[in-house]
C-alpha cells in the first residue's frame, strides 16, 4: 500500500480486573492498568498497541503528535523522531520514552501485517510451533485460596476442567513454612509430571531463600522467579540450589557475568517494542539467557506474546498467564484461555486481533470512575504500604 500516512493516534488508558485480588510482596494485587494505543492512518487501516501501565499516557500522547504525517512501515523513521539515541536513553533515570515507543511499535507491527495481509508471525519469520504454551496460576487470593490444600484443590480443579499441566504462582504471605508446605502439597496432589514453577517477588532474605530452596528442591521446582532481590543474591543462591531462577529486569549483562539469574521474564513494550524484543531474544540465545513473556495483560500484548513464541524457537518454556482470573479485556472474543496448556496463534493479518470498542469504553470507564489499579494496597493497613518481614 504505497504512501500510506500516520493521520493520528489515540489512547486509552483502562482497567483489566481479576475475579479476586491476589497477594504479592506490595499488597494487593487487583488487576492492571494498561493503555491501549490505535495508530490511524490515512488508507483506513487502525494498528493496535498496548502499554504496560498508564503512567507513560502524556509521553505517547507526545509521540503521537510527532507521528503524524509519518510512514507507519518505516519503523525506524518513526522511532527517530519519538526517542532519544538509545546510548542516552539507556543511562539514563527515566525509561519512560522506551515503553512508550515500545508500545507504539507494537501498532506498527500489527499495521504492517495489515498492510502486507500477512500476521506476524510470518513478518517475523514463521512459525516453528503453532500452539503456545501458558502456565495456569495459582496464588493466595483474597476471597480465594489461603491455605496449601485450597491452592493445591484450585489446580486440581483446574487440570480436570481445562487440562492443565503446566502451574506457576505467588505464595506470598511472608511465611517460608506455609510456602514449603504448598509446595509439598501440590507435588503430591499433581503427581510428577505437572509443572511447577514460583514466584515471589523479591520477598526473601537470602538466608530465608537458601532455607526455602533447600527444603523445595526435592519437589522438582521448574524455575523460582526473584526469589531475592538482587542478581547478586540470586548468585549467591545458586551455590546452595541447583533450582534455576528468572527475573523481569532485563539484564543480560549481569545475568551472564553473574551466573543466575537463567531467564528473563518481560514485556515487549519495556524493551522498546517488537523488533528490539526480537534483537534482546537473539542476544539471550548468543549468550544461553532464557526468555519468556510475563503476565497480566491484556489481549493486544498478548497476542504479540503468541506470535513471538510462534516465531523464536528460543523460547522453548511457557509464557505466564493470568487469563483465567481476568475478568474482561479490549479485544472480541478475549481473554485469551488456555485449553491443554495452549492457545492457537491468530492466523488474520497482523496481532490478529479486534479491538472491542464497546469492551473498551466499559473499562476505560472502569478507570476513570475508580482511578488506575493499586498494587500495593494492604487492607489491614489502609494508606499504609505493605511490609512483609524479611524473615
Amino acid at each position: 500500500m504505497p504512501g500510506i500516512r500516520i493521520t493520528g493516534l489515540k489512547a486509552t488508558p483502562v482497567n483489566i480486573p481479576l475475579e479476586k485480588p491476589m497477594w504479592w510482596t506490595g499488597g494487593h494485587y487487583p488487576g492492571t492498568s494498561k493503555t491501549i494505543i490505535e495508530v490511524e492512518t490515512d488508507q483506513g487501516l487502525v494498528g493496535l498497541g498496548e502499554a504496560p501501565s498508564v503512567d507513560v499516557l502524556a509521553t505517547i500522547g507526545e509521540m503521537g503528535a510527532r507521528l503524524v504525517g509519518a510512514d507507519p512501515l518505516d519503523i525506524a523513521g518513526c522511532e527517530s523522531l519519538s526517542v532519544p539515541p538509545w546510548q542516552i536513553v539507556q543511562n539514563t533515570d527515566d525509561s519512560s520514552v522506551v515503553k512508550a515507543f515500545g508500545a507504539i511499535e507494537i501498532a506498527l507491527w500489527d499495521l504492517r501485517g495489515k498492510v502486507s495481509g500477512e500476521p506476524l508471525y510470518r513478518l517475523l519469520g514463521g512459525a516453528v510451533r503453532k500452539e503456545i504454551p501458558f502456565t495456569e496460576y495459582f496464588a493466595f487470593r483474597a476471597g480465594g485460596e489461603t491455605s496449601p490444600g485450597e491452592v493445591t484443590d484450585y489446580c486440581l480443579r483446574m487440570r480436570e476442567e481445562h487440562g492443565a499441566t503446566m502451574f506457576e504462582g505467588k505464595l506470598i504471605l511472608g511465611d517460608p513454612k506455609l510456602e514449603i508446605d504448598t509446595v509439598k502439597a501440590l507435588r503430591t496432589a499433581l503427581g510428577p509430571e505437572a509443572m511447577l514453577r514460583l514466584d515471589s517477588n523479591m520477598q526473601w532474605s537470602l538466608p530465608s531463600a537458601i532455607r526455602i530452596f533447600r527444603e523445595i528442591e526435592p519437589y522438582d521446582i521448574r524455575n523460582y522467579e526473584d526469589p531475592v532481590a538482587t542478581f547478586e543474591e540470586m548468585a549467591e543462591l545458586r551455590k546452595h540450589s541447583s533450582i534455576r531462577m528468572s527475573t523481569h529486569v532485563p539484564d543480560i549483562r549481569r545475568a551472564v557475568s553473574l551466573g543466575a539469574p537463567d531467564y528473563i521474564v518481560t514485556n515487549f513494550a519495556v524493551l522498546g517494542g517488537i523488533a528490539r524484543t526480537v534483537r534482546f531474544i537473539g542476544a539471550c540465545e548468543a549468550m544461553g539467557v532464557g526468555f519468556w513473556c510475563y503476565s497480566g495483560d491484556a489481549g493486544i500484548a498478548t497476542a504479540g506474546y503468541l506470535h513471538m513464541s510462534a516465531a523464536m524457537a528460543w523460547i522453548t518454556e511457557p509464557s505466564q498467564s493470568l487469563f483465567r482470573w481476568q475478568v474482561g479485556d479490549v479485544i472480541e472474543g478475549g481473554p485469551f484461555r488456555q485449553t491443554n496448556d495452549v492457545i492457537a496463534v491468530p492466523e488474520d493479518p497482523g496481532l490478529g486481533v479486534t479491538l472491542d470498542r464497546s469492551a473498551l469504553a466499559h473499562w476505560h470507564r472502569h478507570f476513570v470512575e475508580n482511578g488506575p489499579l493499586d498494587h500495593f494496597h494492604d487492607p489491614a493497613l489502609p494508606g499504609r504500604f505493605r511490609r512483609l518481614p524479611l524473615n
